[in-house]
Order: structure tokens, then C-alpha cells, then sequence
């Protein structure tokens, strides 16, 4: 995949410290990553970047929203994204990123990409079960909706006649759970 330029910080020109970083992403992002789930997104996502003598640490926060189809009823609706992720990028011999919290880049780097940290950021700031909160409160009226409704099993209604005869050789079966 090619990395994208405005998500790779060159940190060897920027001074020990905090620096803030900000970026707004909407589907061209995630057309990048032949990601199609979103209809359409605004996602804000700060990054404060604390370069430190021996290693970096990256904190990312997004917010935003994003259109999605809502999983019972295929009407689209927005959803709100608020999602947190802290990076701690180290160097050594050569690049491991097998560790999701601790990002290892080979002594001589000058840059870091954080590109895929961002989609993973987001995508994964989405619930897996997207309601429509129409459905939740009731509020939403729908075709599909009302053809569930119709097709849901009804709820009958039993009563318990205590007077019914029951099998004897039941009777002694619960007599035996009655003598311990």
C-alpha cells in the first residue's frame, strides 16, 4: 500500500517536547484502503506528539461521525465516533510492529507514517452492531420494520390449569428429586 505524504511526521527536525498535529478525515481516506463500509465520514482526529530523547509517544484522539447503514433496517444514519489510542514508538535493530501499543523503528529513521494507525483508530471506534436510534427508542417508521414486526413469533398467551392430570410415572420421577 502507498503511504500517504500528509501522514508521515518527519521527527528529526522537531525539537524535544510536545507538538500538536491535526487531521480531517473523510472518505477519500478510507478509499484508500479499499474500506467501503462508511457512506460518508467526518472525522476529526488529534495527534499530540511528544518527542522525548529516546523514543516518541503518539496520542491519538478522534471525533467525528460517520454514515453507516443500520444493520436491521438498511436506512443510513449517522454515528458517533470518539475513539482514544496511545503509540509508543522505540528504536532498535529493525522494524517490529508486532506489539499494537509499542512501534519499534530501526536506529537512522527519520520519519514514521501513521496512517494505518488512524484507519485502525476509526474502524475500530465503530460499534460491530450498528442500530439505527430511531429503532432503539421506536421512533423510526419503516417498512422493514413493520415486515418484522409481522413475522415475529407472537407471544402465546398459556395458562396453567392446576387441576390438569399429569402422568403418574411423572409424579414419581418429581417425587424423587422431593425425598433427598
Amino acid at each position: 500500500m502507498k503511504q500517504l505524504k500528509e501522514y508521515t511526521i518527519p521527527f528529526v527536525g522537531l525539537k524535544q517536547g510536545l507538538h500538536q498535529f491535526e487531521y480531517q478525515i473523510d472518505n477519500t481516506f478510507f478509499e484508500h484502503f479499499e474500506y467501503d463500509e462508511f457512506n460518508a465520514s467526518t472525522v476529526r482526529v488529534d495527534l499530540e506528539f511528544n518527542k522525548k530523547a529516546t523514543m516518541l509517544e503518539l496520542q491519538f484522539t478522534a471525533t467525528g461521525t460517520v454514515n453507516v447503514n443500520c444493520d436491521l433496517t438498511n436506512e443510513p444514519f449517522d454515528l458517533p465516533v470518539e475513539d482514544e489510542f496511545f503509540l509508543v514508538v522505540k528504536f532498535g535493530d529493525e522494524y517490529n510492529n508486532e506489539n499494537e501499543e509499542l512501534l519499534i523503528l530501526p536506529h537512522g529513521e527519520y520519519e514514521v507514517n501513521i496512517q494505518q494507525y488512524i484507519y485502525e483508530l476509526i474502524v475500530l471506534g465503530v460499534p460491530s452492531k450498528r442500530v439505527h436510534p430511531g429503532v432503539e427508542d421506536g421512533t423510526l417508521e419503516s417498512d422493514i420494520l413493520e415486515r418484522l414486526d409481522e413475522l415475529s413469533p407472537k407471544e402465546e398467551k398459556t395458562t396453567e390449569n392446576n387441576n390438569e392430570e399429569t402422568d403418574p410415572r411423572w409424579d414419581k420421577l418429581k417425587n424423587l428429586l422431593n425425598d433427598k
